[in-house]
């Protein structure tokens, strides 16, 4: 079986299962600002990205604006089903979402017949979540920061969605580990496929943050293949 998995730039994703559509962390329109303003840190779009249709579930993992994006999530209706991590479900409930599932690490839940598993994901600071969802359509692991959860049992996957590049500040060290992780993941899960996340799209940063951070990527050849999509292109795995 197959589906089909599509680029938004930044940490979003649309995943087309037969009986599911699904969008995670979307940044479609605005700029990107962490609470200590533009000057710290601040993304910005080229252009707006067109509004997913016909979706089914939003699937956040972080409450962090790259994730959480207040502006992006007020193009959807209210009435979309949302599983998110504890931290982001204030801002959903905020937003007068009606149908919000909030889970922890550790916990699975069943929608639309997909095996839906949430893991531990990075700490910034609270533990955030990643995801495994497993159904006939196929299979795949996500989680933004390059941070794996220790407990998630070994088994096959068709694909991992990761970043594929360390990003690391001075006396901080790395806050996103995509180069690190990658061979762990690939023992742990054996996909046929790794899709690059996190670092790409057609977005420009700026900030004093932006100029400290530092850049590593994985270089080793693997034999999964690492797909690095550009912004709005698919894949089907």
């Amino acid at each position: 079986m197959t589906f089909k998995a599509t680029y938004l730039g930044s940490n979003g994703w649309i995943i087309e299962f037969k009986k599911a559509r699904i969008v995670i962390d979307p940044w479609l329109i605005g700029d990107l600002i962490f609470p200590l303003g533009g000057w710290f840190f601040k993304g910005t779009l080229k252009d707006e990205i067109p509004t997913p249709e016909n979706i089914d579930l939003i699937l956040l993992t972080q409450g962090l604006p790259d994730h959480c994006h207040i502006p992006s999530l007020k193009k959807f209706p209210k009435k979309t089903n949302i599983i998110c991590s504890k931290s982001a479900y204030k801002i959903l409930d905020e937003l007068n979402f009606k149908s919000i599932n909030i889970m922890q690490p550790g916990q699975n839940l069943k929608f639309n017949e997909i095996e839906i598993e949430a893991t531990s994901g990075a700490a910034v600071p609270q533990i955030e979540n990643g995801y495994i969802l497993e159904t006939n359509d196929g299979s795949f692991y996500i989680e933004p920061h390059g941070f794996l959860d220790n407990t998630i049992k070994p088994r096959k996957l068709d694909a991992v969605i990761t970043p594929t590049k360390n990003l690391e500040l001075p006396i901080v060290g790395p806050f996103v580990k995509g180069a690190d992780v990658i061979p762990n993941l690939v023992k742990l899960f054996n996909p046929s496929y790794i899709l690059s996340s996190t670092t790409g799209g057609d977005a420009k940063f700026s900030g004093i943050l932006n100029s400290f951070i530092s850049l590593e990527e994985y270089k080793k050849a693997l034999d999964c293949k690492i797909l690095d999509l550009d912004q709005m292109q698919s894949v089907v795995i």
